[in-house]
């Protein structure tokens, strides 16, 4: 484990896991420490993997002000990283709510973005909207599932506007390419590491202006890869092929069978696509 200062003296953790040039790796959540991530399925075998744990989780300090909790406030955090390491250029893998954040470092120091890997990433920081057809779509691919009745009846509460919080929770099987019981303790784990005080400032109102950000990303000059899920409702598929036409050095790579957390769904396929990107 690593740890270095930020700007507002916040004390900050990593941890290193393989071997070769650096790869920073921002989890999502948002505000989930790093420990979710593992090594990717395998990617450390190709670079080392630096996981950052954001501040007020895993191995970094709870900041003193906590509004630095949002999004646009941490871009600092990755940068302090960068200086911390002493690279000139960083390559960026960023999953989920992490992208938020990655595409936000982008649009501030393009210059310092060697590559940029977006995995299932966050649609809000450039204002690309998901319909309920869109989720609708996607679900019903799961209809042989035996969990699909009552995350279906959930999924139906939310988009009438009458879901309580366990209807949240029922949807849960719907980001996942499989729903055993392993996955399912994987992701009770995974609850546990997120501060859900911090969640709650992430995205609060001031983070970023969507059209803004997409006006940074679309001056880019790094290569994108955006990885999608074949079955994740998040960012279904159709509407990654959107987001990855917002950068001018896009590809767009979707895994098939696989949901929110690709490199648990199939590893093999999910190295395969980003030690070649990386490469």
């Amino acid at each position: 484990m690593g740890i270095f200062t930020s700007d507002d003296g916040t004390r900050l953790g990593y941890h290193r896991t393989g071997e070769g040039a650096p790869l920073v790796c921002l989890p999502g959540g948002p505000m989930l420490a790093s420990d979710y991530l593992g090594d990717l399925g395998g990617l450390s075998a190709h670079r080392s993997l630096v996981l950052l744990d954001p501040r007020g989780a895993g191995a970094s300090a709870v900041p003193a002000d906590p509004a630095s909790y949002r999004c646009d406030r941490q871009v600092s955090d990755v940068e302090a990283l960068r200086v911390h390491l002493g690279l000139t250029h960083l390559d960026l893998v960023a999953h989920s709510a992490g992208a938020s954040l990655a595409l936000l470092y982008a649009a501030r120091h393009p210059d310092r973005v060697g590559r940029l890997a977006l995995v299932t990433p966050s649609p809000r920081p450039v204002g690309l909207e998901i319909s309920d057809l869109d989720r609708r779509e996607l679900a019903e691919l799961r209809r042989d599932e035996p969990w699909f009745p009552d995350a279906s009846a959930a999924f139906e509460r939310i988009w009438s506007g009458d879901a309580t919080e366990a209807d949240w929770d029922a949807i849960e099987p719907f980001s996942h390419g499989r729903w055993d019981a392993a996955r399912q303790a994987y992701c009770a784990r995974m609850a546990s590491d997120r501060n859900g005080d911090a969640a709650r400032v992430y995205y609060s109102p001031g983070a970023f202006e969507p059209d803004a950000v997409r006006s940074a990303v679309a001056h880019l000059p790094a290569p994108v890869l955006l990885l999608a899920g074949g079955l994740d409702v998040g960012l279904p598929p159709k509407r990654a092929a959107e987001y990855a036409g917002l950068f001018p050095r896009a590809e767009l790579a979707v895994q098939p069978g696989a949901g929110h957390f690709p490199w648990l769904d199939d590893p093999e396929s999910f190295v395969a696509t980003m030690a070649g990107f990386l490469r």
